[in-house]
Order: C-alpha cells, then structure tokens, then sequence
C-alpha cells in the first residue's frame, strides 16, 4: 500500500480521506491501524540533539504519533489551517475563548448556546475582566448593531442547543470581519460533513468530539480548528501553554469512530427527519424543532447552507404536567436518559431553558423534550415512544 503525496490526498472524496488519513502502515509495521503510543518522556542520543531539540516529538505534552493520526483526520475534514485536541468537548467550547480573548474584551455569545460553555462565560470568563453579551440567535446581519468598539469575537452555534435555531453564519462572519472580530462556531450537531464552518468564514470551528467522531458513547474528547496559520499559532501555543493534553487510548478510539462516521451519519440522518416528521403528526405534540423539516423557521437557511443534517432534534408537547412527562419517558425501553448524543443508540431527556435564556424569551406553553436518533430500527422506536404517548395520556 503506497503512500500517497498530499496533492493527490486533498482530491479524494469525505469518505475516503476519513478512511486514510493518519495511517500509514509502513510506520506501523504492516497493521491497517496506527499504534496506541503511551509515553511522556523522550530520550535524546546526545546532548547537542537535546539543545536543540532534534527530535519528532520532545515531551509527552507536546503530542504523539496516535495523537498525531487523529490530529489528521480531523483536518483532512475541518480543511483549516491545524487542530489541536481536548479531553472533552467542554474544554473544546473553553480553550477559544481563553485563546482569542483577553482582560477588557467584550465577547457576543448566542442566547442558545451550549449551556455548560454560558456557565463559563458567567464565573471564570468574567472573573478574567472579559465581558460577554448574549443575542438573539436569529438576528444574522443585525449582529453590528452589538459590537462595541472592544468586540473581539462572535461564538455561533447553528442550530441552537436544545432548541434548535438555525443562525445565518454568512451573514454574522460578513458583519464581524468587516471590524475584524473573530467568529467562532461549536458545529458539533452538523460536523464538517454536513456544514464547512471554514469555507463560510468561520474563524475557529469547535466540535465535542464525544458525539459523532468518536460514535459509541465511550470517550470524552473535543477538537478546535482554526481557519488560518496565524490563529492556528495562536491557538496551539494557548494549548501548550495549559498544558492540555489527552490519553492515547481516546485519541485511538475517537480514530477509529472517525472511519465510520460518514456512514452513521448517512444512516442516522433520514432516520432522525423521518422521527421527526413522525412526532409533529402526533396529538400529543404542539411543535417539533428540527431545521430539516421544510416548516421549522431555520429551515431556508439550513437548506441554503446545510448539507446534511444529524439526529439531533427537540420537541415542544402539548401542556401537561412533568408527572405526565415523567410517566412517558421512564417507560421508555429504547430510549436512554442521558445528556450526550451522537452514539449509536437513541436518548431522550426533558428540558427547560426558560430559566437561563436573557437575550430571548422562549415562548414553550409545554414541557420540552430533546431527542437522539440512534441506529436501532425505526419502527422499534416508534412503537416505544407510542406506549410512552399512551402513558401519558393516562396520566394527564
């Protein structure tokens, strides 16, 4: 199996790079995948070696060859200037703005972000003198109308955790690097298969690499990417500079996810819409909240810059009490209760985000529902949440 040059490797399609890209079987004596490198020292032959630093890799902090190989695969997708690996997807969410921002900065942040990245932005970002903003997702171009004259940065999230906005990035990276604010974008629900964050101008592209790269719910692990040299410098030396580092074992595991993902998501994808197209027919339910579908309010823009969507979808239910959510949902047998996705099985859990929402209003009248497609067979899920919709209605 030839080596090939990286002219030929840039043309070769999604799929095929996720399969080749850091491996190379003649440096791991003949076997398909790269190695699990354990180590933190480095040994030098000499001592001039060691003053300059001649060597691949210097200390473990530094990275390694297993490292490396994911570090690969994930720029042969993310297609910016370099990546550099998190032990969790938090952290992912995190590093950006510890990178990028600094005492006297002032960060807009979209009302509808991860929750555990606005916790963040209200202790430890704000205790570093930064000053974060929070903005209607939907506002696109009416971003300049925020900016202060200390503005450094934009983060982005499309759609919109839990509750599933779609942002006009375009139009928000336009407005912002017209005053040289940065963009930053946690992309995990479409990945870079389904949304090129860096073709449309994003900045600094995040991804939980818990969900779909990894796949099967058993490594935490988070990726940034950034869209050029300079800010990639900026971020690596950040990196460095905090000493983060991951296990080899979860960058090996996060690997192998990585060579199966086009697939599951291929798979998951029709199998979330077509769930999704299932729930709004029901009675039970007042709205569901999924870009794909042709009446959700995002879904021209997700048609316009989406090529895909993931699994990943909410639903608002007709009003009832949370004793009759309760009944429906702890009956489930297929579904999971559990705050991850991107797996390969279904989970579903309740949420409310009226209570830390400031810069909208979220206008639910029922209980909120948030739910992951996995890869069981369609109608075994259907039919588990129809006796969950009957446990309901017996409850109301």
């Amino acid at each position: 199996m030839k080596k090939l040059p990286a002219s030929d490797f840039a043309r070769l399609g999604e799929r095929t790079r996720l399969v080749m890209a850091g491996r190379d079987p003649a440096d791991s004596y003949g076997f398909v995948n790269p190695p699990i490198v354990r180590g933190s020292t480095v040994v030098y032959p000499n001592t001039a070696d060691f003053l300059a630093r001649k060597a691949r890799y210097t200390y473990g902090t530094q990275g390694n060859p297993t490292i490396d190989a994911l570090v690969a695969a994930c720029n042969t997708i993310e297609g910016g200037a370099g990546t550099v690996i998190t032990p969790s997807g938090l952290l992912a969410c995190t590093l950006p703005f510890l990178a990028f921002l600094s005492a006297g900065d002032h960060v807009l942040v979209t009302d509808s972000v991860y929750r555990p990245t606005r916790n963040f932005c209200e202790t430890m970002l704000r205790r570093m003198g930064v000053e974060t903003t929070y903005y209607d997702p939907t506002i696109g171009a009416g971003i300049e109308t925020l900016f202060k004259a200390n503005t450094k940065a934009v983060w982005t999230e499309a759609p919109g955790s839990q509750t599933f906005e779609m942002q006009d990035i375009p139009a928000i990276v336009a407005a912002a690097h017209a005053r040289d604010i940065l963009v930053m974008m946690d992309n995990t629900w479409a990945t870079p298969l389904f949304f090129d964050s860096h073709k449309a101008g994003v900045d600094v592209s995040i991804q939980a690499g818990t969900k779909y790269y990894a796949g099967h719910s058993d490594v935490l692990i988070g990726t940034v990417s950034a869209r050029t040299p300079e800010l990639y410098k900026q971020l690596r030396a950040s990196w460095e500079q905090l000493g983060i580092i991951i296990a080899p074992e979860d960058a090996f595991l996060t690997l192998r996810g990585m060579r199966t993902m086009a697939i599951r998501l291929k798979e998951q994808m029709p199998a979330g819409i077509a769930m999704a197209q299932w729930l709004s027919q029901r009675p039970e339910v007042a709205r569901v909240m999924h870009p794909a579908l042709p009446d959700d309010l995002g879904h021209a823009i997700w048609k316009r810059d989406f090529t895909g969507a993931s699994s990943l979808f909410g639903f608002e239910l007709a009003p009832v009490s949370m004793d009759a959510v309760a009944a429906m949902l702890d009956g489930l047998t297929l579904f999971g209760m559990g705050a991850s996705w991107g797996g390969y099985e279904s989970l579903v859990l309740p949420f409310d985000c009226k209570t830390y929402r400031t810069a909208t209003t979220p206008g639910f009248k029922g209980p909120t529902v948030r739910i992951h497609i996995g890869l069981e067979d369609l109608d075994d899920l259907k039919a588990d949440l129809d006796a969950g919709f009957a446990r309901l209605r017996a409850a109301v």
